[in-house]
């Protein structure tokens, strides 16, 4: 999947995975995708809440291994 801006956030615990998420969305502009890799076990359950309420969009995840991969479009807020 295409993305603009891509975050590492393995071996990384909650809440360090999300803060990292934000700053990245923070970063660019409406409409553009972030891809974020997490090692955090709790990290889907943290990322679906994250985008229900700030408005973002899960686009998709996948998981390979250990690592985790979500793609988030920044939404207008």
């Amino acid at each position: 999947m295409k993305f603009d801006l891509e975050v590492d956030a393995i071996g990384l615990k909650c809440p360090l995975p999300i803060l990292y998420c934000k700053r990245g969305l923070n970063s660019i502009r409406e409409n553009q995708i972030l891809k974020i890799k997490t090692t955090d076990k709790s990290a889907l359950k943290d990322f679906k809440s994250f985008c229900d309420k700030t408005g973002h969009q899960l686009i998709e995840y996948c998981k390979e291994n250990e690592i985790t991969t979500f793609y988030i479009k920044r939404l207008t807020l």
